[in-house]
């Protein structure tokens, strides 16, 4: 066989591998999908379930993501983290409305007073709405009431 022939092969081989491996590539940015019913909170281990409800916090010296069924817990779990005010962090959350679309969780509006999974109360729109009130309101409220009583952080849950 000619040399040449195994080479072509070998650069072809690694063409068609190409898309595969970028795919394996870890994201580093923006939010991501969530199985719904397949993948827990973050801070409490509970299924996320409840689309209108859910967020998502990226961040830290390698840009890992983390998934959230409310969004006090994202508030607190953020808390918690050494980066923090880091200017790259990223947070998302999902519009209420729709369940389906991803809002910078800065920028959105928050409605008080709602049923959200981890009874924080709140659930984020795109644009400010009778009633609503904007992230430093929000996240203020949420680190005053303190961890929800239906959640506790997963390492400080104790079985006896």
């Amino acid at each position: 066989m000619c040399r040449c022939s195994h080479n072509r092969r070998a650069v072809l081989a690694m063409l068609a591998a190409a898309p595969v491996l970028a795919a394996c590539k870890p994201q580093t940015e923006g939010p991501e999908d969530i199985r719904w019913g397949r993948e827990v909170c973050e801070i409490c281990g509970m299924i996320i379930s409840d689309a209108r409800y859910a967020a998502e916090v990226r961040g830290g010296p390698t840009k890992r993501l983390a998934k959230f069924d409310d969004v006090g817990d994202a508030v607190h779990w953020l808390y918690m983290q050494s980066w923090k005010l880091e200017p790259d962090v990223e947070f998302w959350v999902m519009d209420s409305n729709t369940g389906q679309d991803w809002l910078d969780a800065r920028q959105a509006f928050y409605h008080p007073d709602t049923i959200s999974p981890m009874d924080y109360g709140y659930a984020a729109v795109p644009t400010p709405e009778p009633g609503s009130v904007p992230f430093d309101v929000m996240k203020t409220a949420v680190l005053l009431k303190g961890l929800s009583s239906r959640c506790l952080p997963v390492d400080e849950i104790h079985v006896e």
